[in-house]
């Protein structure tokens, strides 16, 4: 989701931010967040190299794709057009493939977003749906290089958007 999401503007300077990352024991990184009272995030590599304290990287970025899909689905049904919908809940699947190196890559990400609602109770799901996606930052910058595939289905189990 935008960051500061702001009604659709004409293209305005660029919004930079930091974040830290120190290195603890072996491959274990402490990140530190650049907002106050936001906690530390531990990283860690899955056995054998790491310890398996924390998410890695590839872990974050599918945290990360499903939380900005999630969070803009909300921001457009709530924020937008003032539904109050239910909890929303996400699942998504990293893929690793060996590339032609045989070097591990994130070659796919798969999102399912389930809705608490019937999709007949939110009155604006369909208009939602056909827009959220384009207002996500993470999905729209990770799409560049590696496909994700996003479905949502209501509180009945009823798909009403997919996008492969």
């Amino acid at each position: 989701m935008a960051e500061g999401h702001a009604k659709s503007q004409a293209p305005s300077h660029a919004q930079d931010f930091t974040l830290r990352l120190e290195q603890g024991q072996g491959y274990e990184f402490r990140v530190k967040f650049d907002w106050p009272g936001v906690a530390d995030l531990l990283l860690d590599e899955p056995e054998p190299l790491g310890g398996k304290h924390g998410p890695n990287a590839a872990r974050l970025i599918a945290a990360a794709v499903a939380n900005c899909l999630s969070a803009s689905l909300y921001f457009c049904l709530h924020g937008k057009f003032k539904q109050v919908p239910g909890p929303i809940r996400a699942e998504v699947t990293g893929r690793l493939e060996r590339n032609a190196q045989g070097r591990y890559r994130v070659a796919g990400i798969d999102v399912a977003i389930a809705l608490s609602d019937d999709a007949d109770s939110l009155q604006y799901l369909d208009r939602c749906s056909q827009q959220f996606e384009d207002f996500c930052i993470v999905t729209e910058s990770i799409r560049a290089g590696i496909p994700v595939s996003v479905k949502v289905t209501d509180g009945a189990g009823k798909l009403v958007h997919e996008h492969a």
